[in-house]
């Protein structure tokens, strides 16, 4: 499968990143055998995290946008994230439907997956599908996030540049997309562009470039351009491209990108140790039965949340 996966087989690809996102403690083992394989062939593709509100349009954006790089003999995958229910853990999973270029594509590759109730609008395994991408031979990935505003920003640990969609009419919609978004913010772009809301989508560009010279920009790096445009008509697709390939191009110059790769890799350490240490904590009797005592007594008000913790914690590390 590895063998297959680096030749770009794109069956090879999606059953590495089943395996990788499988739960499964076998599949976890297989997991990190193939991370191991595939480690010196990654890092080379443009990883672009998208975020929006909902019905801001990223699907069809992104479309759009993969069909014009395509078209420039660039290979793209896409990972989408999906609400998952917090009932059933199912997800809708629509997002090849709204991508059916990209889905037709040879050299293209749609991969939906659930957000398994992980906060921050990416899966678990987002950050081990991207390099399994690179691995397969793309040029470009982008990260479409589940689209809820302001919980977003953990795309931007998967990426190198994060684009902020939002619609016409800032407003409200700038009252709502709080200040830790817009610092998070690499290049925003006001989309459907078109029709009656043409000069609305003007004006909400106006508006938040002005918010934006407001918010300090990240170390090294500008305010955030501010871009208008269309995914419908596909008016200023290639002006919002070209202002995600310059920051990048910059980022790699200056040395910036391979330090921001570092810190994410780095990131990604932690959480994983964190959710290791836990399980292995899970796995001791007396860790359950004295997490079971203190969470009745948490429920019942007669201990605190942070000293029940540390309890907890200091007991089992003694």
């Amino acid at each position: 499968m590895i063998d297959d996966l680096l030749a770009g087989d794109r069956r090879a690809l999606a059953r590495t990143i089943t395996t990788l996102e499988s739960t499964n403690p076998d599949d976890r083992l297989r997991a990190e055998e193939i991370l191991e394989a595939i480690l010196p062939h990654t890092g080379s593709a443009v990883r672009v995290g998208i975020t929006g509100t909902p019905g801001v349009g990223k699907s069809t954006f992104i479309n759009n946008l993969g069909v014009r790089l395509i078209d420039r003999d660039q290979r793209l995958a896409v990972l989408t994230i999906d609400p998952s229910s917090r009932s059933t853990g199912g997800s809708i999973l629509g997002d090849k439907t709204r991508m059916a270029d990209l889905a037709a594509s040879a050299n293209a590759y749609v991969r939906p997956s659930p957000s398994g109730g992980i906060a921050g609008g990416i899966a678990l395994r987002t950050h081990e599908a991207v390099m399994a991408c690179e691995a397969a031979g793309f040029d470009v990935v982008l990260v479409e996030t589940v689209g809820v505003g302001q919980s977003e920003t953990a795309v931007e640990n998967v990426s190198d540049v994060f684009l902020l969609l939002v619609g016409p009419g800032g407003g409200d919609d700038l009252q709502g997309i709080k200040r830790g978004i817009m610092e998070m913010a690499d290049v925003v772009a006001v989309n459907k562009a078109d029709g009656d809301q043409h000069t609305l989508a003007l004006q909400t560009a106006s508006e938040y470039q002005n918010a934006l010279s407001l918010v300090r920009p990240k170390s090294g790096q500008g305010p955030a351009p501010v871009l208008a445009c269309s995914s419908l008509a596909g008016s200023g697709i290639d002006e919002v491209w070209e202002a995600v390939t310059e920051l990048h191009s910059m980022l790699s110059t200056t040395g910036m990108l391979a330090a921001k790769r570092r810190g994410q890799t780095l990131s990604h350490f932690g959480s994983e140790v964190q959710r290791l240490l836990l399980a292995t904590a899970r796995r001791s009797e007396p860790f359950r039965d004295l997490h079971d005592t203190l969470s009745t007594e948490v429920a019942e008000g007669r201990r605190s949340v942070a000293a029940a913790a540390r309890h907890l914690l200091g007991a089992h590390s003694g």
